[in-house]
Order: C-alpha cells, then sequence, then structure tokens
C-alpha cells in the first residue's frame, strides 16, 4: 500500500525529535567511544623531547630551525557508515508494538543521527534479493531526513531475501573502508558464510537481528493456517498439540544457534532487535561490548 506523503512527513519530522533527544541524553558518547576512525592522520609538529620516537622527526623543520622536531597525529575521526537493510517480505511482520521494518527505520535512523552528531558520513542500501535501492553516503541533516523518508516511503519490488547480494555490494562496490549494519531477520537460506567473511575482512560489519517471539514460540490457539510471506507458501497446524509447538520452537532455535555459529566464526559482532522490547537498551549494550573490545 503506497503511502500518502504527509503520513510520511509526519511520521520522519516524529522520528526526528525522538531521535535527536535520544542522542543527545543517551547514545552519541556511546557510539563515540564504541567505533574507531579510519586510522592517524598529521595535525602539527612540536619540539623533541626526550622519550620520542625518532620516525616522528620531521627533518625538514629540524633543519630549517636548527631544533628537532617530531610529527604529531591524531586520530582520523571521520568515518562512513552504512546501513544495509533487509526490505523483504518477511519484516512486514510484527506481533508486539510494531513491525519489524519499523524497528529497522527506528535503529537506522538513531545510527544515523549519531554519526552524523560526530561529523561521520552514512549511506543506505536497501535490498531483498537484489539491490533495490542506494543513497551514496553522506552528511548533513537533509542528507537523514532524506534516509529516513526513503525507508518510511520504500517499497521493494520483490518478496525474497538473498543476503549474498547485500553481502558482496559490500565487498565489490564500497571502496572505502566501512562500518556497516547489516539489519535483517535473517529468515533465509544461511548459505552467506563466505561473503560474510568476505565483507567483514574489508569492512567492520555488524549484524542486527531483527526477531519477533512468535517466530519463536507459537501460543496454543488452535489449527491455525501459516503462510510465508516470501514464497506464499502456507502451512497447517494444530498448534494445541504440545508436540507440534515443540518443533516449532525447535526448528526457530535450530536456525538461530546456525546463524550464531556462523557470526561468530567470521567474528561479526551482533544485536537482537526484538519487536517486543526497547531497542535503545539493545544498542546500549552492543555498544558497551564493543567498548569492552580489544582493538
Amino acid at each position: 500500500m503506497k503511502l500518502d506523503i504527509k503520513d510520511v512527513l509526519k511520521q520522519v519530522r516524529k522520528i526526528e525529535i525522538v531521535n535527536r533527544i535520544l542522542v543527545e541524553t543517551t547514545l552519541s558518547g556511546a557510539y563515540r567511544s564504541s567505533f574507531k576512525g579510519q586510522g592517524m592522520e598529521f595535525s602539527d609538529v612540536r619540539e623533541y623531547v626526550e622519550g620520542d620516537d625518532v620516525r616522528n622527526i620531521d627533518w625538514n623543520v629540524t633543519a630549517r630551525t636548527n631544533v628537532a622536531h617530531v610529527k604529531q597525529f591524531e586520530e582520523e575521526r571521520e568515518m562512513t557508515v552504512l546501513l544495509l537493510v533487509d526490505a523483504s517480505a518477511s519484516t512486514d511482520f510484527g506481533t508486539v508494538g510494531r513491525i519489524k521494518r519499523q524497528m529497522a527505520v527506528e535503529f537506522c535512523a538513531s545510527m544515523a543521527f549519531s554519526a552524523i552528531k560526530n561529523s561521520d558520513r552514512v549511506g543506505l542500501v536497501m535490498f531483498t534479493d537484489r539491490i533495490e535501492h542506494f543513497i551514496p553516503a553522506n552528511k548533513g541533516r537533509s542528507h537523514i531526513m532524506r534516509i529516513i523518508r526513503d525507508m518510511i516511503a520504500f517499497e521493494p519490488r520483490s518478496n525474497h531475501t538473498d543476503l549474498n547480494c547485500a553481502l558482496e555490494f559490500l565487498t565489490h562496490i564500497v571502496k572505502k573502508k566501512t562500518t556497516a549494519f547489516l539489519v535483517s531477520d535473517f529468515l533465509a537460506e544461511i548459505d552467506f558464510e563466505d561473503n560474510l567473511r568476505k565483507a567483514n575482512y574489508r569492512h567492520d560489519l555488524n549484524a542486527l537481528i531483527m526477531t519477533d517471539r512468535r517466530e519463536r514460540e507459537i501460543p496454543n490457539i488452535g489449527i491455525v493456517e501459516l503462510e510465508d510471506p516470501e514464497t506464499g507458501k502456507r502451512l497447517v497446524i494444530d498448534t494445541g498439540s504440545r508436540k507440534a509447538r515443540r518443533q516449532f520452537r525447535e526448528l526457530s532455535e535450530q536456525h538461530r544457534e546456525k546463524l550464531a555459529g556462523i557470526l561468530q566464526r567470521c567474528r561479526v559482532d551482533s544485536v537482537d532487535l526484538d519487536t517486543g522490547q526497547s531497542y535503545v537498551d539493545a544498542i546500549v549494550n552492543f555498544f558497551r561490548k564493543r567498548q569492552g573490545r580489544k582493538w
């Protein structure tokens, strides 16, 4: 269903107000200390003092002044942040609070406002089983507002998911080292380990796993018909059967364990975003985990 432009702009403005407050009060400092710059850059020179590394002596200034000087460096703070967002049909599901697609918008808005607060550049990729929409990284409020607006109003051409296409885009198309967030429910074939490893080798890749409790366990509500939103396949299940409910739960757990194993082997940091819980708490805990990492 196509959204009215007035409704889209109203949602964009609401998200901006909420996230500006959130960034100012909670996220900005944690974001800055969790994500490092991409290297060191020259800033100035000063006179040499005992203990300085002789490899940093600036011989041109030393010769000109007849006094030994060393180069000073500081962290190159500016980063490029790329939001890779799953727009497949399964993200239009949610039973508590909001659907996964809305949660993706809220999370990405928080990261985008945190990024521009720290003078970082932000870009967006919307994908299904193909790259559907790409906004190159840039700075500024108007750029962030465009990203949020496009995410809210976006209507994908495909219902399906292929995480490999997003990972290949990140590896082969994005040249500059990037801090990337892969935002998906990962409800697809787990056949992307090789591409995940390659993408994380070239970039700083993080996985944001969107979940809903009804994808993990199903209540006793009698006989129901379930439909896969991506393939259209249907399944009738008797939820009154303990065995059926247990099998449903076990299949979900197996999928999550397999995903967790791949992320761990590829050294990709991850965080669960549950539709029924505060995504802010999840992000803050994620930042704390990164702050404790040995760089």
